[in-house]
Protein backbone atom coordinates (compact mmCIF):
# COMPACT_ATOMS: atom_id res chain seq x y z
CA UNK A 1 0.00 0.00 0.00
CA UNK A 2 3.00 2.29 -0.62
CA UNK A 3 5.39 3.11 -3.22
CA UNK A 4 9.28 2.38 -2.41
CA UNK A 5 11.57 4.52 -4.71
CA UNK A 6 15.12 2.88 -5.13
CA UNK A 7 17.81 5.72 -5.76
CA UNK A 8 21.42 6.07 -6.05
CA UNK A 9 24.45 9.31 -5.45
CA UNK A 10 27.41 9.39 -7.37
CA UNK A 11 29.85 10.94 -4.81
CA UNK A 12 33.14 12.21 -4.52
CA UNK A 13 35.60 12.05 -1.96
CA UNK A 14 33.46 13.75 0.60
CA UNK A 15 30.56 11.78 -0.16
CA UNK A 16 29.02 14.66 -2.11
CA UNK A 17 27.45 14.87 -5.54
CA UNK A 18 29.26 16.99 -7.90
CA UNK A 19 26.50 18.30 -9.79
CA UNK A 20 22.78 17.53 -8.93
CA UNK A 21 22.41 15.45 -11.98
CA UNK A 22 24.62 12.70 -9.87
CA UNK A 23 21.35 12.60 -8.09
CA UNK A 24 19.64 8.94 -9.90
CA UNK A 25 16.17 8.74 -9.35
CA UNK A 26 12.87 7.95 -11.33
CA UNK A 27 12.70 11.98 -12.42
CA UNK A 28 15.80 11.55 -14.14
CA UNK A 29 17.10 7.66 -14.28
CA UNK A 30 20.77 8.28 -15.74
CA UNK A 31 23.49 10.13 -14.03
CA UNK A 32 24.80 12.60 -17.17
CA UNK A 33 27.63 10.39 -17.90
CA UNK A 34 25.34 7.48 -18.63
CA UNK A 35 27.33 5.69 -15.98
CA UNK A 36 24.38 4.86 -13.20
CA UNK A 37 21.06 4.26 -14.54
CA UNK A 38 17.67 3.40 -12.45
CA UNK A 39 15.54 0.77 -14.53
CA UNK A 40 12.38 -0.40 -13.46
CA UNK A 41 10.74 -3.62 -14.10
CA UNK A 42 7.34 -3.05 -12.47
CA UNK A 43 6.39 -1.91 -9.22
CA UNK A 44 8.26 -4.31 -6.99
CA UNK A 45 11.64 -4.76 -9.13
CA UNK A 46 13.76 -1.91 -9.40
CA UNK A 47 17.52 -1.80 -10.37
CA UNK A 48 20.32 0.24 -10.50
CA UNK A 49 23.51 -0.51 -13.20
CA UNK A 50 26.80 0.97 -12.88
CA UNK A 51 29.07 0.69 -15.65
CA UNK A 52 32.61 1.59 -13.78
CA UNK A 53 34.39 1.59 -17.08
CA UNK A 54 32.29 5.04 -17.55
CA UNK A 55 32.45 6.39 -14.09
CA UNK A 56 35.42 9.89 -13.59
CA UNK A 57 38.39 9.13 -11.49
CA UNK A 58 37.02 11.47 -9.30
CA UNK A 59 34.30 9.55 -8.59
CA UNK A 60 34.92 7.44 -4.91
CA UNK A 61 31.50 5.57 -4.47
CA UNK A 62 28.01 5.08 -5.98
CA UNK A 63 25.50 4.83 -3.06
CA UNK A 64 22.32 3.21 -3.18
CA UNK A 65 19.26 4.01 -1.29
CA UNK A 66 15.47 3.40 -1.11
CA UNK A 67 12.70 5.42 0.54
CA UNK A 68 9.24 4.84 1.27
CA UNK A 69 6.75 7.71 -0.04
CA UNK A 70 3.67 8.08 1.97
CA UNK A 71 3.29 7.28 5.98
CA UNK A 72 4.76 3.69 5.62
CA UNK A 73 7.90 2.76 7.85
CA UNK A 74 10.11 0.20 6.12
CA UNK A 75 9.14 -2.18 9.48
CA UNK A 76 5.74 -2.35 7.45
CA UNK A 77 7.18 -3.76 4.55
CA UNK A 78 9.16 -6.57 5.74
CA UNK A 79 13.07 -7.81 4.47
CA UNK A 80 14.35 -6.24 1.24
CA UNK A 81 16.13 -8.56 -0.97
CA UNK A 82 19.36 -6.42 -2.57
CA UNK A 83 21.58 -8.56 -5.16
CA UNK A 84 24.79 -8.02 -7.29
CA UNK A 85 25.75 -9.33 -10.45
CA UNK A 86 28.17 -8.34 -13.38
CA UNK A 87 25.42 -7.92 -15.78
CA UNK A 88 21.98 -8.34 -16.19
CA UNK A 89 22.15 -11.95 -17.36
CA UNK A 90 24.43 -12.84 -15.02
CA UNK A 91 24.18 -14.69 -11.82
CA UNK A 92 24.08 -13.33 -8.65
CA UNK A 93 27.48 -12.80 -7.30
CA UNK A 94 26.14 -11.39 -3.50
CA UNK A 95 23.32 -11.44 -1.95
CA UNK A 96 22.09 -9.72 1.44
CA UNK A 97 18.58 -9.38 3.04
CA UNK A 98 18.04 -6.37 5.01
CA UNK A 99 15.19 -7.07 7.45
CA UNK A 100 15.74 -5.40 10.87
CA UNK A 101 14.12 -1.93 10.09
CA UNK A 102 11.99 -0.58 12.33
CA UNK A 103 10.87 3.16 12.43
CA UNK A 104 12.77 4.00 8.95
CA UNK A 105 11.49 5.85 6.02
CA UNK A 106 14.69 5.60 4.03
CA UNK A 107 17.14 3.29 4.11
CA UNK A 108 21.06 3.00 2.44
CA UNK A 109 20.62 -0.26 0.98
CA UNK A 110 24.73 -0.93 -0.61
CA UNK A 111 27.67 1.24 -1.78
CA UNK A 112 29.99 0.43 -4.74
CA UNK A 113 33.29 2.29 -3.31
CA UNK A 114 36.91 2.64 -5.07
CA UNK A 115 39.69 1.12 -2.94
CA UNK A 116 42.79 1.57 -4.62
CA UNK A 117 42.53 0.74 -7.90
CA UNK A 118 39.95 -2.04 -7.04
CA UNK A 119 36.07 -1.13 -6.63
CA UNK A 120 34.26 -3.17 -3.96
CA UNK A 121 30.91 -3.79 -2.74
CA UNK A 122 29.26 -3.31 0.75
CA UNK A 123 25.68 -4.54 1.52
CA UNK A 124 25.02 -1.50 4.19
CA UNK A 125 21.38 -1.48 5.82
CA UNK A 126 21.82 1.53 7.55
CA UNK A 127 18.07 3.78 8.20
CA UNK A 128 16.70 6.87 8.82
CA UNK A 129 13.36 8.00 10.05
CA UNK A 130 13.65 11.04 7.94
CA UNK A 131 12.24 11.15 4.17
CA UNK A 132 14.12 11.49 1.53
CA UNK A 133 14.28 15.19 1.42
CA UNK A 134 16.97 14.68 4.23
CA UNK A 135 19.01 11.82 2.94
CA UNK A 136 19.32 13.95 -0.57
CA UNK A 137 20.38 17.28 1.35
CA UNK A 138 22.88 15.23 3.35
CA UNK A 139 24.24 14.22 -0.07
CA UNK A 140 24.82 17.59 -1.12
CA UNK A 141 21.51 17.63 -4.05
CA UNK A 142 19.51 21.21 -4.32
CA UNK A 143 16.31 20.35 -2.65
CA UNK A 144 13.42 22.91 -4.31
Amino acid sequence: DCEIDVVAFVLDEDEQVSCDGDFVFYGAPESPDGAVRLLCDGPTEQSVTVDLTVLPPAVRRVAIAAAIDGAAVFGDIGAVQITLAPGSDAPVTAQATLDAATSERTLLLAELYRRGPLWRFRAVGQGYDQGLEDLVRGYGVEVK
